[in-house]
């Protein structure tokens, strides 16, 4: 019997994939969260977790800049991404940055079950068809973005939080507010993402993230200097 975290910001799907996973699957407590914080704190609090079942779209999660994080701050978590997108690339990249598996939110319940029965037993699960094509791809684009996601690795839980921000296109003022520190902390924090990420203005952090999302460009995220 495994303790679960079920990261989504939907409320509807949570509970439908809670259901199906307590069809088909033995668990001993099942823990909602539906935000990136709100999914961080569950963890710190519940260290005896044995998988995290986690939605890329969920506010304060931008793509796989989530995933990254996670990896780094819980090493030894099993992560499961679900996900409504059935791209291949974005499969690759999931696996790539550490996911155990990636399970199509169009899964049945038996498919999540093997699923989850995999990761706890060590190993990698991706859907059967496209297995081959996921786990025995790589190509220089994807080493390019395994350096990428090194360097976002090295900011703090702090510093990932601006960063998320600076994507949204937030003014330092906005993001000094929302998390109750002085405007002079937060450039402190963009300075030092600038030097992990190597860059030197706003647009290239956030051309570099972008990177590492699921959404194409916006240029609001880029007007702000």
């Amino acid at each position: 019997m495994a303790k679960l975290i079920v990261a989504d910001d939907h409320p509807l799907f949570r509970n439908a994939l809670i259901n199906a996973i307590s069809s088909t699957f033995a668990t001993k407590a099942t823990i909602e969260t539906d935000s990136f914080d709100s999914t961080c704190e569950a963890l710190e609090q519940h260290p005896d977790t044995d998988l995290l079942l986690l939605d890329l779209h969920m506010p304060g999660n931008c793509g796989f800049l989530g995933l990254i994080q996670l990896r780094k701050t819980f090493p030894a978590l099993p992560i499961v991404v679900i996900s409504a997108s059935e791209e291949l690339d974005v499969i690759r990249r999931v696996m790539a940055f550490g996911a155990s598996a990636y399970v199509p939110k169009s899964a049945n319940p038996a498919d999540i079950s093997a699923a989850l029965n995999a990761v706890l037993a060590g190993e990698l699960w991706v859907p059967q068809n496209i297995k081959k094509q996921v786990l025995e791809h790589s190509d220089h684009a994807a080493e390019e973005d395994l350096d990428l996601a090194a360097k976002v690795a090295q900011l703090t839980a702090q510093q990932y939080k601006v960063l998320y921000y600076l994507t949204e296109g937030w003014l330092n003022k906005q993001i000094a507010y929302d998390l109750h520190i002085s405007e002079a902390t937060v450039k402190a924090h963009i300075t030092a993402i600038f030097r992990k990420l190597g860059v030197t203005n706003r647009t290239q952090v956030v051309i570099q993230a972008q990177r590492l999302t699921l959404e194409p460009p916006v240029n609001k995220a880029m007007a702000q200097h």
